[in-house]
């Protein structure tokens, strides 16, 4: 339902820019220029089209093209006090119609310590997020687009609990979604302040696809969900 009212909003809202752009003009805006919305735009309208909790602000933006057909994508981080939810819209262009269409969401946790990074290296939506507060869990979220499902698929992540006022030990864990390899490495602090190391260990998770929507919050891939 979403996907066919923001079709129905493009088409009225851009027809007109769409028949500059079939003639080419030379004073018309570039083919992504005609429907990438603004900040504004994207906060006001495609953040109720996604069914966010209302009172969202847009934090983090990332404009790229995620599905490899030729157009800007758009991957966004909003916020409000309660929530916090990665999202992804993917652009179209047909022949009477163009904008974005929702492409999937999952929830963050809400107690970021920074500044969220987003970015797109050869179309792989990376996510780096620190949150929590003394006791605090750094994580990096890879997501590739899967053309048989067209959505956008989990392919690894790499969680790390540590204390920032080393007050205990840390623990690390970097998963393949797409081989199942999984390597956890962890160390304690002894009794003179110093972190000791334990052996890696190297174990397999399920390969079943799991999609944005599904992916596991760090807490949960590091058992402190329970």
């Amino acid at each position: 339902m979403a996907s066919k009212y923001l079709r129905i909003f493009f088409r009225a809202a851009f027809l007109p820019a769409y028949a500059c752009w079939a003639v080419a003009a030379p004073t018309c805006a570039t083919a992504a220029e005609l429907f990438m919305p603004d900040d504004k735009l994207l906060a006001d309208y495609y953040f109720n089209a996604m069914e966010l909790p209302p009172g969202m602000e847009l934090e983090k933006r990332l404009d790229a093209d995620l599905n490899a057909d030729g157009l800007t994508d758009i991957a966004f981080i909003a916020r409000n006090d309660e929530s916090r939810v990665l999202g992804v819209l993917f652009g179209f262009m047909e022949e009477m119609d163009m904008g974005h269409s929702p492409a999937g969401k999952t929830a963050l946790a809400v107690d970021a310590l920074g500044p969220v990074s987003l970015s797109a290296p050869k179309g792989v939506l990376v996510v780096e997020d620190l949150t929590g507060g003394t006791t605090a869990i750094s994580s990096i979220y890879r997501y590739r687009y899967d053309a048989k499902s067209k959505r956008m698929r989990l392919i690894g992540d790499d969680v790390k609990l540590y204390s920032r006022t080393n007050a205990h030990g840390w623990q690390e864990i970097s998963t393949n979604r797409l081989t199942g390899l999984q390597i956890r490495r962890s160390a304690d602090l002894d009794d003179a302040g110093d972190y000791v190391e334990k052996p890696e260990t190297r174990g397999k998770v399920p390969t079943t696809p799991l999609y944005i929507e599904d992916a596991p919050a760090p807490e949960t891939t590091l058992g402190w969900d329970q």
